[in-house]
């Protein structure tokens, strides 16, 4: 049982924050200044006609 508590352990710390600092990294990442010429750009992919 060792093992699962250090694991458990490392998941409620370290774990809990580098998925917290992946989700601001996201989001920064989607609301950065040139996101949006690149956001439109596929969203209308599906519309094109090849």
């Amino acid at each position: 049982m060792e093992t699962y508590t250090a694991m458990r352990q490392f998941a409620d710390s370290w774990g809990m924050i580098a998925m917290g600092l992946f989700f601001i990294a996201v989001i920064v990442f989607t609301l950065r200044p040139g996101a949006k010429l690149q956001a439109d750009e596929a969203a209308s992919i599906p519309l094109k006609e090849d």
